[in-house]
This record gives structure tokens, C-alpha cells and sequence, in this order.
């Protein structure tokens, strides 16, 4: 695993200029946690051979997820098992017509190292961020490693299937949390790059949008009208909180082309595996990649083989990895498992492996593989001094070796 995964830093000289880059033309308007820099100060560097893999292996779990999706939006029985909010799933029903083919289906699959190979963590289902730093990072770093190069642009990989869904030049909301920064920092990339080939766009929050005929229309001030697409980032169990009188509900089966649909939120939930049995369906690539995920009831809190994760639990918060949390939040969580199972998944503890750079220094690695429409779209990096990738990771651009000798394409 460590020949195929390099850490190498950017020159110290050139860090400033590049941070500085990485906020500005990257869209990272959120540098910094608390005390933490949020921006690497390496690049990971992986083989040709690594980044087909990992593009292969979020390629079939892609399709095996949509699939999964498509059988539990007829299965509303089995729905109730996955931990959702009362409302998302007595909303459920209206997702039974639900077509693939109308719609964008974007998903992130982390993948992280390991002493037997990768493994996938959990799939980034219903609205999975690192899309500005996947498409712009490694452009960015890649002039410091002249024998390096981006993959893909997450980004046109987007804008590719919304052209394929909606009419030319046609308008679409970007539907997001308002308020919160670093969420229009995702919906401003994405914005002006759908602008620069030619589409309109509106900034939205979710209930500036309401329905008719099941196409949605905004009805924010000076932006009324129809909508041709919706590119969603705002947590699907979120629109349960909005004003009583919003028409979140008609998202769920809305025929406006919509990046995600809500049948994303039904494999979200980390207690899916939970009802992979009952679904009939044949998905080698979760059960290969996924470690052994469990009932929390079946398992005692204080097994160190084990970890804890909340079912809708996001950007690492919740899970429970010992180097990763204290004492007091150790107790909070195993008194929420005892509580409240049902909001809860176990799943076995894989080793992951941290990588070094030149002075010795250990890193754990998070390799994020979007994947557009069941098709991989670039390659979204995360390093933490522990085995945890939360809100304190640093993000770090994925680099690939050139090779004259391999005619593989990206």
C-alpha cells in the first residue's frame, strides 16, 4: 500500500502563495477550525494502476447503491429500519416513481488504506461536499510536481449530466442553507462554472422553491419563474425544520432534473447494510469493501474492535474512535447507542494505515471518489493525525504519476 501512496510537500517557500490560492480561486472560504489550518501543506501522489482501482471500485458501488435506492423506494417497510426522521419516511411513498434516467446522481465514496488493502468507510449519499476541492486543488498543486497530474474535474462531470437531463442554457437553483458560508462556497463554484458554459443560475434556499405539476418553480424576489434543474446541498432531513407552510415534500417526486433527488437519504444512512439481506439484490462490491456493520444492540460499547456511528451522522462527527475523542464525549456517545439503538450503527474497526512524509511525520488518508451518474469524476483528499476524518482533516490534493508508458486516459 505505501508504494502505491506517496505524501510529498509543497515547497515551504511557496506554501503562503499557495493557501492564499487555494482560498481564493479554490472556493475554501473556511481555512481554519478553531485552531486548526485546514489546508495541507503536502500533496498525496498515487500510481496510474491505484486511481483505475479506485475509480473501478466507486464505479460498481455506484451502481450497486442506485440500485439499492430504487428497491427501498418500494419498500417503505424496510425503510423504517434505516433510522430516518418520522417525516422523511412517512414521505417516502411519493418516491415510488422514481426514475434514474430523470435525474443526477452524484455520491462520494471514502476510501481509506489499510495492512489488507482499501476499504470504503461509508458512501457521502444525499449531498457530499469536496466538490471545489477536488476539481480545483490539484490544479493548483500540480506545478510543484512536474512528474504529477489531476485526474478529473468533479465539476464538468456535473455540468456534463445536467446537459444531458435539461435544456440548453437553461436555469438552475442552487438550492442550499443560505446562511452558512461554507455551504454557498460550495453552490458558488459550482455556480460560476455552470456559468461559464452558459447556463443561469440562482442562489435559493429550499423553500424559495415550490411545485407545479410536479416541476419546480422559484419564488424568490426578482428570480420568479420556472426552474430546468436543482442542484441540491442541503441535508434532506433538514427540510423537516423548515416554516410549516414550505412545500419541502414536493421534492420528492418532483420531475425537474434534481442533483441529488431525495432518494439519495435512503442510502445515506450508515444502517443500510442492516437491511441488505431483505433487498434481494445481488451487491459484492459493498460487501467486499464495507467492514462487517452491525446492530448496535449486538455489540458492548466498550469493545475496542468495534465503532459507533450515528445513522445520519456527517463530516466523521458522533463516530467513535478512541484517539479521536475524550472521555466525556466517549461516555455521551455510548449513553446515546444505549438509548437510542435505532439512530445507531456498529461497524468492525479497520486498521488504517497512516502514511509519511520526509521527516517521518504520520498521517491518516481519506481518498473520497465522487462518482456522476455511476461514472467516476475525481478524487477529493482529507489527512488527519488520527484515525478520524472530521472537521479538523485537512484537505489535501490527490495527484496522479504520469506514465509515458501507460496510455490509460483520465
Amino acid at each position: 500500500m505505501n508504494d502505491a501512496v506517496e505524501l510529498r510537500p509543497i515547497p515551504e517557500n511557496e506554501y503562503h502563495e499557495y493557501r492564499y490560492e487555494v482560498i481564493f480561486k479554490a472556493y475554501k472560504w473556511d481555512p481554519q477550525v478553531g485552531d486548526h489550518n485546514t489546508v495541507a501543506k503536502h500533496a498525496v501522489i498515487i500510481s496510474r494502476e491505484t486511481a483505475r482501482k479506485l475509480e473501478e471500485y466507486a464505479e460498481r458501488l455506484s451502481e450497486e447503491t442506485m440500485q439499492m435506492e430504487e428497491a427501498l423506494a418500494k419498500r417503505p417497510g424496510l425503510v423504517k429500519k434505516l433510522g430516518l426522521p418520522r417525516e422523511i419516511r412517512k414521505t417516502v411513498s411519493r418516491m415510488a416513481g422514481y426514475e434514474r434516467s430523470r435525474h443526477i446522481r452524484l455520491m462520494r465514496f471514502d476510501f481509506h488504506p489499510t495492512d489488507y488493502g482499501w476499504a470504503v468507510s461509508e458512501v457521502n449519499s444525499d449531498v457530499p461536499g469536496g466538490l471545489a476541492e477536488a476539481s480545483i486543488l490539484p490544479q493548483l498543486a500540480c506545478r510543484f510536481f512536474d512528474d504529477c497530474e489531476p485526474r478529473k474535474h468533479v465539476g464538468q462531470s456535473i455540468l456534463e449530466a445536467f446537459s444531458g437531463r435539461m435544456k440548453e442554457n437553461g436555469t438552475i437553483a442552487f438550492v442550499h442553507a443560505t446562511s452558512y458560508s461554507d455551504d454557498r462556497q460550495v453552490m458558488e463554484f459550482l455556480s460560476d462554472y455552470f456559468r461559464e458554459h452558459g447556463y443561469s443560475t440562482v442562489f435559493t434556499a429550499p423553500d424559495h422553491i415550490v411545485w407545479k405539476d410536479k416541476k419546480a418553480y422559484s419564488i424568490l424576489e426578482g428570480n420568479e419563474g420556472p426552474i430546468d434543474g436543482i442542484a441540491r446541498f442541503f441535508p434532506l432531513e433538514w427540510l423537516t425544520g423548515l416554516p410549516r407552510g414550505s412545500d419541502w415534500k414536493g421534492y420528492f417526486d418532483c420531475e425537474t432534473a434534481s442533483c441529488n433527488h431525495p432518494v439519495a437519504i435512503l442510502t445515506q444512512s450508515k444502517r443500510l447494510p442492516l437491511v441488505w439481506d431483505e433487498l434481494g439484490l445481488d451487491i459484492p462490491a459493498w460487501k467486499s469493501l464495507l467492514p462487517e456493520t452491525r446492530n448496535p444492540g449486538t455489540v458492548r460499547t466498550d469493545d475496542s474492535g468495534w465503532i459507533f456511528k450515528p445513522a445520519l451522522g456527517r463530516v466523521g462527527e458522533g463516530i467513535s474512535i478512541t484517539e479521536a475523542i475524550n472521555e466525556k464525549e466517549r461516555k455521551l456517545i455510548g449513553k446515546s447507542v444505549r438509548l437510542f439503538p435505532g439512530s445507531w450503527v456498529a461497524q468492525r474497526r479497520f486498521a488504517s494505515q497512516p502514511i509519511r512524509d520526509i521527516n517521518g511525520e504520520e498521517f491518516h488518508l481519506c481518498i473520497g471518489v465522487f462518482a456522476v451518474n455511476g461514472k467516476s469524476a475525481g478524487f477529493y483528499g482529507r489527512v488527519s493525525p488520527y484515525p478520524r476524518i472530521d472537521s479538523r482533516a485537512k484537505d489535501i490534493p490527490i495527484l496522479v504519476r504520469k506514465d509515458d508508458n501507460d496510455e490509460d486516459q483520465p
